[in-house]
Formats: structure tokens, C-alpha cells, sequence
């Protein structure tokens, strides 16, 4: 929010300095973000007035002026089209700072004519974007030639831009912030200037509101006021000078008269309007629901479809403009508007910043009413811009028609003034506490402490007693609020994170210290994405989505992840590794919320480390690179691998021959691992090679021991024994069957069994391979005898052909 000194000054009656305004404005919550004096960049710029405008001898665009500086005529060839005699504007001599373009200006040659100085655009003074011509001063500013542009035209008044958090829409006006200085007793709230406008006439144009019983809060209330005969042409008054000034001062174009009165009351009284060439309206104006298929030109230039869930304004022609968002084009006011229609409503802000995000529209309306502006302002708006058009622009005004009604303030709150001690430490009497709610608008209706307090409508974040202790205490000074150690309990600290908050912290390590980055990606994706990994459920979808490409629950981790993979591959980064640790959603019941962690590696980013080696290029991922990493996470989460079952039967986002799923039995799902399936990986636009994992921790069972110690280390004395086995085996055979044959063997002996050799080959016959294992037994008591060695190798023998049906390689 930005506004100059002068304007705050015009609200707020006061001596004190610029200083101790900005250090009451952060005090009491709106923190100053930047203070800019316009006089401090353009002090050497000067009135000038130009005599002679010839054309250049050797350029079609170009002018040889004659100008009149007040220290002598200067030669300057100018290219602006509006280059005349007579022309008053902005000199700017030799070795002056051009802000706008960023370089000191020089003596120069033109197309072999010199140039000493130059007139200047309002866009080389950072004033605005215009840059179509020169700065065209009125013909009065020709009698101050030589005087400094900041002094004619009073821009010496600091711009002071203050941060406003979504909860104050009151300070998105001067006045709003004029009310809360005086609160804190930096001066005193003037006068409202604004009276009721005289009508003379009933308004001609109808105003009406046409919706259903179920969506009459798009638009509860709008109102209207005719203007007759204006002139939009006088831009020479002091009023609109003065108007202009300050809207120049913030950034904002001006554009004519109607128009900056509905910008100025913006940002005076944080009001939006909009003014209607009245001529070109057919019929009634209302406001309704839009059709599915409605097109408008806007304002902006830009023409919009409406659906049925934004509030249209329209006549019996279609469509105007959208309600509380932008205006249309085609009964936008110009030079040549005789008769305005001044438009002043009330919209629901849910439904103003659902419009706005649809169609991508940030306008200064949009940005005050979903933020929620006082209801009771429709008639001080027309009343406030009545006044300023009838005083600029001449003409007569109609009585205010009024279609509906605003909402009606209702909130009432029971408050005991004791509040503000017991929740802030600060004692302050009751009349004190009183008094600084009744100079920010609120009601107070009792004596004593307790007391009934009605808000004002332009205060939609007071709902409670708690609301009001805040606010006499940011008005106070936070600072008072006198600093008390908190007390602490004598003896040793309880840990304070709970098993849940653990295992996510034992998972980042994990995944940290092999190899992987943190992500934090979106917990919302596109339906699309989410309905290919198990979701897009219509309970998942979100009401009001950020935009469309986050409109559903995530119902996995990997989605997010490999978008952000493939973001990084697009930014040259093609081999990623990367976890999260978060939520997702299988339902909308709590029960169908779990804490999962996932990770992604794509390229060739294994845990050894990606890209080429001197030793040999380094293979892609794979899915046993993926297993590693979900197994390391459960050995994190003290979970005994070795007690892990894997089940061909992954989700089917995986490919189907590389994946699998981790379980503890037939019903604990612990997660899932493999390679991507390739219909995922083009839905997603993944490029090259991606793997990855997911597992849910609350799935993982909570370890039943209770001591905090460790158990003693169990070295065994003997030397363990290793024998290897080769077995023919169908090729449909998984290999996990083999492990599980030959560890259950001899459980007290065989301490570990591990695949080393896969062979294929026409030697075996068709559908034929050969794998070996390595099994270690580990006496405990005794060292094996040759007999017992050869009786659990017998043993290893008739467990795999058992469960295989395979027999011993010879």
C-alpha cells in the first residue's frame, strides 16, 4: 500500500515529523517497507518552454527546437511526436541523471546536428510508463521557466509504502491508516469532507439483481448514480492536479478525469468503483451469474470467457465487465463521455478471488474485495465520487438507485476489559482500553469492565475478545509487554518428540546420508497425475485450488518428486536423486492420512555416485538401487530386513517386471520399489531412466522394547563356514524363493544366504538359468564337523528342489 505524506496528512491532523510517523506505523503493525522522496532523483530537472520546433535537415522524426530554459535557449533535437512551439515541459541539461534510462546525459550529435540537453517523457523520470511523447506541463507552469519540475509541481512529498498483512483490509485506504495513528495517539482523525449527494433526478438507468435464492451473496447489494453533462475533458482544475499528483506519485497512470476518481477512492478509502459511459448502456444494468460461453473485451485489452460461477455485470446486451475484478471496454469512459453511470457494490469476497485466480487477473478492486471491504461503504463511495466528478467535471447528479441491501453488522462481542492484563501482563485502565476502541470505530456499549462491543464493518478479522486485547495492545506498543521467564520444572527433561516425529527424523538422515537431496514439493497435483498413482478421488478434490494444476490431494509422494527430477533435467541437472518426507492422502477420513517417505533417482545418480568415471561409464539406476534405499530405511526405523517379505505385486505406476512390494506378512504393507513404468514416465514428460520408492512409516511396526540401552554386541568366537550351490531353475522362478528354501534350512546354523551368480544359456535348455548362492553357517559352541557341514548342506539341497522345483547343478 503507498500514499504520499500530504494525502496521510489530509486524514490525520498532525506536527509531528516523518520519522515518528514511520516508527508509529511499524509499531503498531504496519511495517514501512520504503520511504521515496520523488524530489531527491529529479532536482535537476527544470521548466522549459519551446520556441522554435523546425525539422531535422536530415531525419524524417526528428525536430530541431529552439527552447527556452530560463538560463538561455538551448538547442535540442527531439523525436517525441508532440514536439510543438509553445509546448511547456522538462528540460534536462547537460551531465544530468536520466533515472528512467539509467545514464548522464551528454552533449551530443544527432544526425549532424548538436543537442545540448533534452525534453523529457514522463517514463525518463520514472513517473509512469508513458513514453509516446514529452511531458506536456499546463500553460500556467510556462510562467515558472527555470523553477525545478519537483517545485511546481509540489512533488516534494515523500511516498511511503507500508506492508499489509491480508487480515486489515481498513488500511488498504489513507483513512483506514489515518484511523489507526490517531488511535495510537499520533494526532487526530479529521473530519469526513464526504456529504450526501444532492440528487436532483431519479436515476434513469434500472439496477437490478438477478440470482437464485442460493446465490444471492455473489452480489448482495449494488448501487448506482447518474451524472449528467460532464465534461471529461477539464484536466486543468487544481482538484484533478492534485488528484493525479498523488496517483502519479504510486505508480498509477492517469487517464481522465472519471476514471482517476474511482482510483483515487480506491486507494483513499480502500472503495472500489467503476464508472459506466452511460450512453452506450442498453437497457437495465445488473449484476448476475455469467453463461458458460460469455466473451468480454476488458480493459486491460485482453477478452475473457465467464462460466457460470463468476458474477457478471451486464446489460440486455451481454456481458459488461466482471463484477468486483476488471470493467469492459466497451462502456469504458473517454474524452468523449457526457452522461456516467458511477457503479458502487458489494461482491463476496470467496467468490471475487475464485474469479480472479481463474482468469489470472490482479487488479486493485480484486485485491480489496477479496480481502473483504465494509459493507456499509456502497453509499459513501457514490456519495465521495458524486462529489469529486460534480466538483471536476461539472454536470448534475441523480438521486442513488439502490438494488438490494448490504450485509448488516451483527458482530457483537461480550468483553471484560481484564482481558487485556490476563493475556498481556499490561495494566491499563478501563476507560484507557475504552477509549482506544472507540477512536478505531468500535461501539462500546456498559459501563465498568464489561462491556459490549460493536465492530465496525471494516473490521471483518475482529470476531472475538482476544481480537480487541490485540488490538489495544499493537496500539499500545507491543513493547510494553514486560518479559517473564517462563518457568521450568526442576530435574532432568523429558524427550519431547514423539515415535512419529522420530521416524521421520531417523528417515531424512537415512536418505541424506545416501546420496539424496531434500525436496518439499506441493501436497496438491493435477487429477490427472493423481488418478495414475491410486488417487483423484472426487472427496480429494479441492474446493477453491490454487489453480488447476494443484486442484487434488497428492495420493503418493512420487508424483511431485519426479516432476521436480524432471525440472531439475530440463535446468541440466539429468541425474537426481530425491527424497521427501510428508503426507499423503489414500480418503478425506483421517484414517486415510499417512506419513510416507519416497524417493526418486533418475540417470545414473546411485549411491555410488553419478555421471562418467575414469574406471568406466556408471550404470543407470535400477530397481535394486531403489530396494537398497527402502531397506536402509527400515533398518532405520529398527526393522529387521532379513524379516522383510518381497511380493511381486507393486502398484501400477511401476513397471511390472522391475518392482516390487515390501510386506510383513500377507497384510502389512510396508511400501513399494522398481522402475517407473513407461506409460508414467511420458505422462509426466520424464526424460531417460527413473526409479524409485516409497514406503509408509506408520505402516512399520513401533518396536516393543522398551529399554534405552542397547543390546551388548554378539561377536561369535568360531570362524563361520561358507559352502556356494548352483541350481537349474525354470526362468519364471523369482529368486527370493531360493534365499527363503535355503535359510530355512537350519535356522540355528545358517546365519545368511546371498545371491552371487545369474546364468543363461542354450546349455541349460530352454527356459532354463542357473543361480548360485552363497550360504554362511555360523557355529556358536563348536567348530562343524565335516558331517555336520555336509548334512545342512543336504539340507539346503532338498529345501530349494522342494520349494522350486529345481535340482543341483553338476
Amino acid at each position: 500500500m503507498k500514499f504520499t505524506l500530504s494525502w496521510l496528512r489530509d486524514h490525520l491532523a498532525t506536527e509531528v515529523s516523518l520519522d515518528e510517523i514511520l516508527d508509529k506505523l511499524t509499531v503498531i503493525g504496519l511495517e514501512v517497507e520504503e520511504v521515496v522522496n520523488p524530489a531527491a532523483r529529479l532536482q535537476d530537472f527544470t521548466i522549459a518552454k519551446v520556441i522554435s520546433a523546425k525539422q531535422h535537415p536530415d531525419a524524417d522524426k526528428l525536430r530541431v527546437c529552439e527552447v527556452e530554459t530560463g538560463s538561455g535557449v538551448k538547442q535540442v533535437v527531439c523525436g517525441a511526436p508532440n514536439a510543438r512551439v509553445g509546448l511547456v515541459g522538462v528540460f534536462a541539461a547537460e551531465g544530468t541523471y536520466i533515472p528512467g534510462t539509467d545514464f548522464t546525459l551528454g552533449k551530443a550529435k544527432i544526425r549532424g546536428v548538436e543537442s545540448h540537453g533534452m525534453l523529457c517523457s514522463e517514463r525518463e523520470l520514472e513517473l509512469s510508463d508513458e513514453h509516446e511523447g514529452i511531458i506536456d506541463l499546463p500553460e500556467e507552469a510556462g510562467e515558472r521557466i527555470g523553477e525545478r519540475y519537483v517545485d511546481v509541481m509540489e512533488f516534494d512529498d515523500p511516498v511511503i509504502e507500508i506492508a499489509i498483512t491480508p487480515n486489515r483490509p481498513d488500511c488498504l485506504g489513507v483513512r483506514g491508516i489515518a484511523r489507526d495513528l490517531a488511535a495510537a495517539g499520533l494526532g487526530k482523525l479529521t473530519a469526513d469532507p464526504v456529504k450526501p449527494a444532492k440528487g436532483k433526478f431519479d436515476c434513469p438507468i434500472p439496477i437490478a439483481l438477478k440470482f437464485t435464492k442460493e446465490t444471492t451473496d455473489a452480489c448482495p447489494a449494488f448501487g448506482g448514480l447518474y451524472v449528467r453533462g460532464v465534461d471529461n475533458t477539464r484536466v486543468n482544475g487544481e482538484d484533478y492536479r492534485l488528484i493525479t499528483r498523488r496517483l502519479r506519485a504510486i505508480g498509477l497512470r492517469p487517464i481522465n478525469p472519471l476514471v482517476d476518481v474511482t482510483n483515487y477512492i480506491s486507494y483513499d478509502r480502500g472503495r472500489p468503483l467503476h464508472v459506466y459511459d452511460a450512453d452506450k448502456l442498453k437497457g437495465a444494468i445488473h449484476a448476475r451469474l455469467g453463461k458458460k460461453g460469455e466473451k468480454f473485451l476488458a480493459l486491460d485489452g485482453d477478452a475473457y470467457e465467464v462460466d457460470g460461477e463468476m458474477c457478471v455485470i451486464a446489460d440486455d446486451r451481454g456481458t459488461l465487465g466482471l463484477g468486483g475484478v476488471i470493467g469492459g471496454e466497451s462502456t469504458g469512459c473517454t474524452a468523449d463521455t457526457r452522461n456516467v453511470l458511477i457503479e458502487s457494490a458489494y461482491f463476496d469476497p470467496i467468490r471475487i478471488a475464485m474469479t480472479g485466480r481463474r482468469i489470472g487477473i490482479q487488479s486493485d478492486a480484486r485485491y480489496r474485495f477479496e480481502r473483504g471491504i465494509d459493507p456499509q461503504s456502497i453509499e459513501l463511495g457514490l456519495n465521495f465520487a458524486a462529489q469529486l466528478i460534480l466538483r471536476m467535471c461539472g454536470g448534475t447528479a441523480s438521486k442513488i438507485e439502490m438494488a438490494g441491501a448490504p450485509p448488516e453488522l451483527k458482530t457483537v462481542i461480550k468483553f471484560d476489559t481484564d482481558e487485556v492484563k490476563r493475556l498481556t501482563g499490561v495494566k491499563f485502565k478501563s476507560s484507557e482500553i475504552k477509549g482506544t476502541l472507540k477512536k478505531l470505530g468500535f461501539g462500546i456499549d456498559g459501563k465498568g469492565e464489561k462491556v459490549k462491543v460493536k465492530v465496525p464493518g471494516w473490521r471483518p478479522d475482529v470476531s472475538q475478545p482476544a481480537d480487541l486485547v490485540e488490538e489495544v495492545i499493537r496500539l499500545a506498543g507491543v513493547d510494553k509487554v514486560p518479559a517473564v521467564p517462563m518457568t521450568r520444572d526442576s530435574g532432568v527433561a523429558r524427550a519431547v518428540l514423539t515415535e512419529g516425529q522420530k521416524r521421520v527424523r531417523r528417515s531424512r538422515r537415512i536418505l541424506a546420508s545416501r546420496g539424496f537431496v531434500e525436496a518439499i514439493t506441493w501436497s496438491f497435483v493435477p487429477r490427472a497425475i493423481a488418478t495414475r498413482f491410486g488417487g483423484g478421488q472426487d472427496a480429494l478434490e479441492l474446493t477453491n485450488p490454487m489453480s488447476t494444476e494443484m486442484s487434488s490431494m497428492r495420493p503418493s509422494l512420487l508424483a511431485g518428486l519426479l516432476m521436480a527430477a524432471q525440472r531439475n533435467h530440463d535446468r541440466g541437472f539429468a541425474d537426481c536423486a530425491l527424497f521427501e518426507v510428508g503426507q499423503a492422502y489414500r480418503g478425506a477420513e483421517p484414517d486415510e492420512q499417512f506419513i510416507a517417505a519416497a524417493g526418486v533417482r533418475t540417470g545414473s545418480a546411485r549411491l555410488e555416485g553419478p555421471g562418467r568415471h575414469w574406471s568406466g561409464t556408471t550404470d543407470d539406476v535400477d530397481l535394486f538401487a531403489v530396494k537398497a534405499d527402502a531397506l536402509a530405511v527400515l533398518a532405520a526405523l529398527g526393522q529387521d530386513p532379513a524379516k522383510v517379505q518381497v511380493t511381486r505385486d507393486a502398484p501400477d505406476w511401476f513397471h511390472p517386471g522391475q518392482s516390487a512390494t515390501l510386506r510383513l506378512g500377507p497384510k502389512i504393507v510396508l511400501g513399494h520399489f522398481g522402475v517407473f513404468h513407461p506409460q508414467i514416465l511420458k505422462a509426466l514428460d520424464i526424460s531417460g531412466p527413473a526409479a524409485g520408492f516409497e514406503m509408509d512409516l506408520d505402516a512399520v511396526p513401533r518396536p516393543r522394547r522398551k529399554a534405552r540401552a542397547r543390546p551388548a554386541l554378539d561377536i561369535p568366537d568360531l570362524q563361520p563356514v561358507r559352502r556356494d550351490f548352483a541350481f537349474i531353475l525354470e526362468q519364471a522362478v523369482p529368486a527370493i524363493d531360493v534365499v527363503r528354501a535355503a535359510q530355512g534350512a537350519d535356522k540355528a546354523l545358517i546365519a545368511d544366504v546371498t545371491i552371487f551368480d545369474l546364468f543363461e544359456g542354450e546349455s541349460l535348455g530352454p527356459g532354463k538359468k542357473s543361480l548360485a548362492i552363497e550360504v554362511t553357517l555360523q557355529p556358536r559352541d563348536h567348530t562343524l564337523t565335516d558331517e555336520q557341514i555336509d548334512r545342512v548342506a543336504t539340507a539346503v539341497i532338498a529345501a530349494v528342489t522342494k520349494a522350486t522345483g529345481g535340482e543341483i547343478r553338476g
